[in-house]
């Protein structure tokens, strides 16, 4: 299907990719989050889009998120905007007959060209102490969890020897790419938890993003982007696919991915 993108005139650049009866699809800016948190009021990407389709003169309030991005990283998101939809997405989703591709620019050359990694992935925090609740780990008693690469391009800049690689993830754990990335000796550029070190996490919640934090992490957001989603609906499927932003494309100097 085509990218007729349209951007909601809102706080947030946020890309109206497709607009359909039962869906819509948009690619999502980092670090905007998905859903609203109990913590100080932000915007979010349902908000926004509930607000652009009110103004628009669209009924927005049965919206629900198929596909949910981490805070920081960007790309495509299904919505559907009908119970029937919800109902038919989510049995696909337990299905497994969704597909989904992230570019994830990485630390390092990897000596591979392609690799699938199996490995089963749990809270951190459940079997060691760990001073980030979220965090995840590679560890025997998770649960199992796959996820296939393949280099797109490894290219050198001011942050040193660095790859476009293209993650497919066959199970949908929490933070599951980001931990297999690590688990390889490849993190993604700019991951402040999985990163060189989870100091960067903890030294951001405290400051924000500081000089110092940028001279290690080179980048003020995670680089993984979901750049397609493939889904079944009715007889057929639906594609769709997103390059990566600009400021990743600008970061590593390409305009072909």
């Amino acid at each position: 299907m085509s990218l007729k993108k349209e951007t909601i005139a809102v706080c947030t650049d946020i890309h109206i990719v497709e607009l359909a009866e039962h869906w819509l699809v948009v690619e999502k800016p980092a670090p905007l989050i998905v859903h609203p948190t109990n913590e100080k009021p932000e915007p979010t990407l349902l908000g926004e889009v509930n607000a652009w389709l009110a103004e628009q003169g669209e009924e927005g309030g049965t919206l629900s998120i198929l596909n949910r991005l981490d805070r920081e990283t960007s790309g495509l998101v299904l919505m559907s905007r009908t119970r029937a939809a919800a109902r038919q997405f989510g049995k696909a989703m337990q299905r497994r007959e969704i597909g989904k591709e992230y570019l994830a620019v990485v630390d390092g050359w990897p000596e591979w060209e392609n690799m699938k990694v199996e490995q089963p992935v749990l809270r951190q925090g459940e079997v060691r102490e760990s001073r980030i609740w979220i965090k995840q780990m590679v560890h025997p008693e998770g649960r199992p969890s796959v996820t296939h690469f393949e280099v797109v391009r490894r290219f050198e800049n001011k942050a040193g020897r660095l790859a476009v690689v293209q993650a497919v993830p066959e199970t949908g754990r929490t933070h599951q790419i980001r931990v297999h990335l690590a688990h390889l000796g490849h993190s993604l550029l700019g991951d402040k938890i999985y990163g060189p070190s989870e100091e960067c996490y903890l030294e951001f919640i405290e400051t924000g993003w500081s000089p110092a934090l940028e001279e290690i992490l080179h980048l003020p957001r995670q680089a993984l982007h979901a750049s397609k989603l493939d889904v079944p609906w009715e007889e057929g499927r639906m594609r769709w696919e997103s390059p990566l932003p600009a400021e990743l494309r600008d970061f590593c100097d390409i305009d072909d991915c």
